[in-house]
């Protein structure tokens, strides 16, 4: 199998601390305007990162992961700012040469479709949630990194009218177990249920039920006084 070289631009890893080749790496990948670069950067850093986890060489191992994750994340960045299919309208550069689609330029670039997802996920975490992630003491892998990218905005919260959280979080789950209960015993021959048990069951569950009797009691005059 032939040895992949980081780009020529790199300091040689043999002869330079892997910090400077990590900050060289970085800084030229934040300047890379093609998406066919970025993807060779991609792909030479996953390659290494692979060799150096076979040698035992976590450092490098951690260093390639790092660089293929900004590789990726940059061609993300580089194919969201062209249109996403072609259309006969879509406009023109000032040469008068028709700009070329994302998915052109994904194929160009020889990015297959789940990697051109991939990388347009990945470009859509957070800046700050991409560095913290990237810059860990063990960084994600692209993969993980793009399933980030895809999760949904939190729902607004309910208008609780009000009501203290805390409460409502009980409210809903006590009216979840009262209702279950209830739709349990509409349904269910309780005589059926005794002759089910074992003796000792038989006894656990007379031990509960005063507790329950009580406090379905204080529920119902609780809602008797909040009804309106």
């Amino acid at each position: 199998m032939n040895s992949a070289v980081l780009p020529s631009n790199l300091p040689s890893v043999a002869r330079a601390k892997l910090p400077e080749v990590y900050e060289s790496a970085r800084t030229a990948l934040q300047h890379c305007s093609k998406v066919d670069q970025c993807k060779e950067w991609a792909d030479q850093a996953e390659a290494l990162a692979s060799y150096a986890k076979q040698a035992g060489d976590d450092s490098m191992r951690k260093m390639c992961d790092r660089i293929q994750a900004r590789a990726i994340r940059r061609c993300g960045e580089l194919l969201e700012k062209l249109q996403p299919k072609d259309s006969p309208g879509r406009p023109k550069k000032g040469n008068g040469a028709v700009t070329i689609s994302r998915k052109k330029a994904a194929e160009d670039a020889g990015l297959s479709t789940r990697q051109k997802r991939t990388a347009l996920r990945v470009s859509k975490l957070p800046a700050d949630e991409f560095e913290e992630a990237v810059e860990s003491a063990d960084p994600p892998t692209v993969t993980d990194l793009a399933e980030r990218g895809t999760k949904k905005k939190p729902k607004p919260l309910m208008d609780l009218e009000g009501r203290d959280p805390k409460e409502f979080a009980l409210a809903t789950t006590a009216q979840g177990e009262v209702m279950s209960f209830g739709a349990m015993a509409a349904s269910s021959d309780a005589g059926a249920v005794a002759r089910g048990l074992f003796d000792r069951e038989r006894r656990a569950v007379l031990k509960e039920v005063p507790a329950i009797k009580a406090w379905l009691d204080r529920l119902v005059k609780a809602i008797e006084k909040e009804i309106r």
